[in-house]
């Protein structure tokens, strides 16, 4: 149905992987959509960790009828059967990880840890989020910094939703601001900006953003949650999520709750307005 990817365009930490995380997972539990996650990180596990203590992850088994984590599973595998064109709809979710049945899946991160390796990787993605479309209503992608920046485009091309990840720096904002006023990609009906490891009570809030920089809607929100940050230290997002279902009132995690949920609904608002143009 749609592929989203969540992108920035800073070196430093936004909080793109634990927003998109909370974005994908909050989504998944409240719609009955067929998700996949997927994670294009080089060297970096944060994604899975969220989901899976990386100790057993990384442990090669074979769990209902799909590829164990070993040399042919994930991404590598994946790429290996699209080159013998050895396809079907459903090949992508054969070659990725559940996190709940029928509802959330991960395509994993390459295992290389050769970076010419990655780049060559990289370039595969576009044609198997495509062939992934074919089977997941929604697509999440962690879009990797570590990329160059032709195969950022790449993904990009095929993506039909962009989320910015931006912080609450004065700096950041500015910086954005600029290269939307050069680059019109970034003035499209397409692009949507969030803020990661928000801080409700800064000065840089998403209502004074949203009228600084003259958005016609307010900016979506993840915000900083200690609770959060640590399930997804621990690989225990998923469950953290499944407890949130039923908070009480004036429970201290009712904003972050309500911050997902919003970001879901204008996501798939989104999607809609956009699907009413073509």
């Amino acid at each position: 149905m749609a592929i989203i990817t969540f992108k920035s365009n800073e070196l430093k930490e936004t909080g793109q992987t634990l927003s998109l995380v909370a974005v994908a997972t909050q989504m998944a539990i409240e719609h009955s959509y067929k998700i996949l996650v997927v994670s294009t990180n080089f060297k970096d596990q944060t994604l899975e960790n969220c989901y899976w203590e990386l100790d057993r992850l990384n442990k090669p088994v074979v769990t209902d009828n799909k590829a164990s984590i070993g040399v042919d599973s994930g991404i590598e595998g994946l790429i290996k059967v699209l080159v013998s064109n050895k396809t079907s709809n459903d090949i992508v979710r054969n070659y990725s990880k559940t996190v709940l049945r029928e509802r959330l899946d991960v395509l994993l991160s390459p295992k290389t840890e050769d970076y010419n390796e990655y780049t060559k990787i990289c370039n595969e993605y576009p044609e198997i989020l495509r062939i992934a479309d074919r089977y997941y209503d929604l697509i999440f992608v962690d879009l990797s910094s570590r990329m160059h920046d032709n195969e950022k485009e790449g993904i990009i091309n095929v993506s039909d939703v962009v989320i910015v990840n931006l912080t609450q720096r004065l700096k950041t904002i500015n910086d954005f601001m600029e290269l939307r006023e050069n680059n019109d990609f970034y003035k499209g009906k397409n692009i949507m900006l969030i803020m990661g490891r928000y801080d409700a009570h800064s000065k840089y809030n998403v209502k004074n953003v949203t009228r600084y920089m003259k958005e016609r809607k307010q900016l979506l929100a993840i915000p900083y949650n200690t609770l959060y940050f640590e399930a997804c230290s621990e690989g225990k997002a998923i469950e953290f999520f499944l407890r949130l279902k039923n908070l009480e009132e004036g429970d201290r995690n009712r904003i972050f709750v309500d911050e997902a949920n919003r970001a879901d609904d204008a996501i798939i608002y989104k999607l809609q307005e956009l699907q009413m143009k073509i």
